[in-house]
């Protein structure tokens, strides 16, 4: 399944505006940089103050675990094993599974969402969505790397809203 929609994206989603809007939404992940962005917006308003560093911290986790669980699974990138793909963006490092693009963008949006601003929770979960198919898109992750990720993320946020209600 995942090579039958890594095939169907590369071979009927390309197009010059798709080109620059993926790669876009991809780098407003790098880092959780839109999260972050979020993040202190949230740290702004006195109402969501105290989301903000649940927000951080779920983030945070999601990536973190995201990076140990990379060389424990060893899943090689798609245009490792499937190369001549011509890549939109820099050449990314290590494994593939799972995305912590995918893993960072969950755990902000399931954040945002349970701060009861369902109009922004729809977006945050639209935009994690984007990101996530924005790597599947740039063709360096397989869909269930994405999945993955994203269980991940909203399994962390939870965590930590858990041990914050302790």
């Amino acid at each position: 399944m995942d090579i039958a929609i890594l095939n169907y994206v590369q071979n009927h989603c390309h197009n010059k505006f798709t080109d620059f809007f993926f790669v876009l939404l991809s780098r407003l992940g790098n880092g959780g940089a839109i999260w972050f962005a979020f993040m202190f917006f949230m740290a702004s308003r006195p109402r969501t103050k105290r989301y903000a560093f649940l927000l951080f911290f779920s983030v945070a986790l999601a990536y973190l675990v995201s990076q140990i669980l990379k060389p424990i699974i060893g899943r090689p990138r798609p245009f490792v094993v499937y190369p001549g793909q011509r890549l939109l963006i820099h050449i990314p490092s290590g494994y593939s599974c799972p995305s912590g693009h995918s893993s960072s963008s969950f755990a902000a949006a399931t954040v945002i969402c349970m701060v009861n601003y369902p109009v922004v929770g729809v977006a945050a979960f639209l935009l994690a969505f984007g990101i996530a198919f924005s790597r599947i898109f740039l063709f360096v992750h397989y869909p269930s790397d994405t999945a993955v990720g994203a269980i991940l993320g909203v399994l962390s946020a939870f965590l930590i809203f858990a041990l914050y209600r302790m």
